[in-house]
């Protein structure tokens, strides 16, 4: 961004809804690559610390308020690397911790509108890096006439109307252990829970101990200060034992309390991510939790009425359900390894520059 000036010039950016979320998606080379310097790049474009964000792009939610930064890989096999980061609204401050798995269904379209791959035909497969969390994905996007078409019948719970089908894989790196602690059930807080991440960093618990039942609105789980605060007991004692060091600033592991499914799904979720409670719940987030309730004697395997063969999982949140198809197995390791398929869709909403506000 040599000769740029960010607050008079602009930089390039595309809005674009992912999955249930929405976010800035940026090329690398339009932002900083001296993290600090992004990251206060970045609070000025999307209005942060302020509860509205009425300066800048952000939503005043954490599902609006997130960047997607993509560049050409230079690892073999793999298109784009997808770094993403969490812009906290109230604070000023950018998570680089966790991934999104729902911004990481508009990185494949938004790669091809930035010419980073060329399209192949009636549909497109773009492999992509996930940086924060070294987890491969490829997005297979339809692109009739050489280019993306964000029009389609594919409808997913948590956004109005239909949309093209995006469909993502995502396997784990190599050396990523799907259960972080080795064990299925660890003692955390006085609480049992299964600590996973198949994609995402979550802790599954028991809604029933905390005197959930699981159907309440996020508004009503939200109000509550003293679950919340217990809640985030059991985060912060987490966070360590999955390798995430001291989490009191990071937005992962993502809490999840578990409960029998009421609307035909296989498990209920209300899910803390981590302050708040999520209207809908993240791609990535559906996989772990997915995977986790097919290990024997995993918080929630007993709570779950799993489909029969290898369907997708459909997995219950407030705003209905998502279906993540996961395969999970015991490996001749002795270690539980998963990957996961689900459907996605994205649409592009603007396409222009950005002008980042004069100071924080």
């Amino acid at each position: 961004m040599a000769g740029t000036d960010p607050v008079r010039d602009g930089i390039p950016c595309m809005l674009m809804r992912g999955g249930t979320s929405k976010g800035a998606y940026l090329l690398a080379e339009d932002v900083p690559a001296e993290p600090a310097a992004r990251d206060d790049l970045l609070l000025r474009v999307m209005g942060s610390p302020d509860p509205a964000q009425i300066d800048g792009l952000g939503g005043g939610h954490p599902l609006t308020s997130k960047v997607a930064i993509v560049s050409r890989s230079d690892a073999e096999g793999i298109d784009v690397d997808y770094l993403f980061l969490q812009v906290v609204v109230d604070e000023a401050r950018v998570g680089t911790t966790q991934t999104c798995g729902n911004l990481l269904a508009g990185v494949g379209p938004f790669a091809l509108e930035r010419g980073l791959v060329e399209p192949t035909g009636a549909r497109t497969s773009v492999r992509i890096r996930l940086v924060n969390t070294g987890d491969v994905a490829t997005a297979t996007i339809p692109t009739p006439d050489g280019r993306v078409d964000y029009d389609g019948d594919t409808a997913i719970d948590g956004v109005p109307g239909t949309a093209a089908r995006i469909e993502l894989e995502l396997t784990g790196a190599a050396d990523k252990p799907l259960l972080p602690t080795g064990n299925v059930v660890d003692e955390i807080a006085g609480h049992r829970a299964t600590l996973i991440d198949n994609g995402m960093p979550v802790v599954l618990l028991d809604a029933a101990a905390f005197g959930v039942a699981g159907d309440e609105s996020p508004a009503e789980l939200e109000a509550r200060a003293d679950l919340a605060a217990e809640v985030e007991r059991v985060r912060l004692a987490a966070g360590p034992r999955m390798g995430l060091g001291d989490v009191s600033g990071q937005t992962v592991p993502k809490m999840f309390l578990l409960s029998a499914p009421r609307h035909g799904g296989a498990i209920g979720t209300r899910a803390f991510i981590p302050h708040r409670v999520h209207t809908s719940i993240g791609v990535l987030m559906a996989a772990s939790v997915a995977a986790g309730i097919r290990i024997p004697g995993a918080v929630g395997a007993d709570l779950a009425d799993l489909p029969v063969g290898d369907g997708p999982t459909p997995v219950e949140h407030p705003g209905g359900m998502l279906r993540s198809e996961v395969r999970v197995e015991l490996g001749g390791d002795g270690r539980w390894h998963a990957a996961s398929r689900s459907v996605r869709t994205a649409r592009k909403i603007f396409d222009g520059r950005v002008f980042a506000r004069p100071r924080q």
